[in-house]
């Protein structure tokens, strides 16, 4: 990949972050409120290596539409995924439920299925995107592993019927992405800010009896990738959202030790908790009146 990391140097890197400048505005916001402590200077490294490592993500992700299957167990490494599966099989399991965030190389994440030796199905949530024709290109790279692709909106159907037909399987889920309104359910602090997350695959977790993991994903140098596949450390004292909670806390520790390879230009922050809350009252009054109670939580500091 030396012609791939070359023109992430030349090309891709001084067009995105000195010509084009894509979204450095908002990534310098956010790397300042989540980071307060951390002096200019600091951050300004942050920033800088974080575009570093973005235009290595976009050539790393390119490669990865012709990579072969021994290129890619050489670039990144699981570790820990008998072990899920053994738990599963001791436990009686069905289903294990793999939290992930767009941290380090997540797209490469999909290759998972090549490290196990078991019959289980490996699957991976996704959000269709708007182009067709990208769309279509990106189901091909992740599904090119053995993986299955689900769509969002099928996430339930799919998972209820592998259930049905007795089949065991890990889904990953990405979700430290934004909810809309209506899919805010749970809010917790999360970089020092009040943060909303999705709580779906807790939810549909818990009705198949899955259990909980988080791809902890390190990068040990340039082109390589190590994935540890740890079960989520959950307070079973912790309520209806604790598994949340938990991939929280694990995403939260993964970006402060290496703030510059999550993935910044995301507006992560957009809807406010007084923003939903006025969308409720416009379009859920009764929600809101009904005494809902609001989960929140405090976060380890960064």
């Amino acid at each position: 990949m030396r012609l791939h990391y070359f023109f992430a140097d030349v090309l891709i890197f001084p067009f995105v972050f000195h010509v084009l400048k894509y979204r450095r505005r908002l990534v310098r916001q956010n790397l300042a409120l989540c980071f307060p402590e951390r002096s200019e200077e600091e951050r300004a490294r942050i920033e800088r290596d974080f575009y570093r490592w973005f235009a290595d993500y976009i050539v790393e992700t390119i490669k990865e539409m012709s990579m072969s299957r021994k290129e890619m167990m050489r670039r990144i490494t699981f570790e820990g995924i008998e072990e899920a599966e053994a738990e599963m099989e001791r436990e009686g399991r069905s289903f294990a439920f793999l939290y992930l965030g767009h941290f380090c190389n997540w797209e490469w994440v999909a290759s998972l299925p090549y490290w196990s030796r078991t019959d289980t199905v490996f699957g991976q949530i996704y959000h269709p995107l708007h182009s067709e024709i990208i769309d279509r290109l990106f189901l091909r790279m992740r599904g090119r592993f053995g993986a299955l692709n689900i769509p969002m909106k099928d996430t339930l159907r799919t998972i209820m019927s592998l259930k049905r037909e007795g089949k065991k399987a890990m889904i990953g889920f990405i979700s430290d992405q934004s909810p809309k309104w209506e899919a805010m359910h749970f809010w917790t602090t999360f970089l020092r800010r009040e943060t909303s997350f999705f709580t779906g695959a807790e939810k549909i977790g818990r009705k198949v009896g899955a259990s909980f993991y988080y791809a902890d994903i390190t990068r040990p140098r340039r082109g390589h990738y190590h994935c540890v596949v740890r079960r989520l450390e959950v307070d079973e004292n912790g309520g209806r959202h604790a598994v949340t909670e938990a991939y929280v806390r694990a995403m939260e520790r993964s970006i402060c030790a290496s703030p510059h390879l999550w993935l910044w230009t995301h507006n992560r922050w957009k809807r406010t908790r007084e923003d939903w809350e006025r969308f409720m009252e416009a379009h859920a009054p009764g929600r809101m009146r009904g005494g809902r109670k609001k989960s929140r939580a405090t976060a380890s500091k960064p």
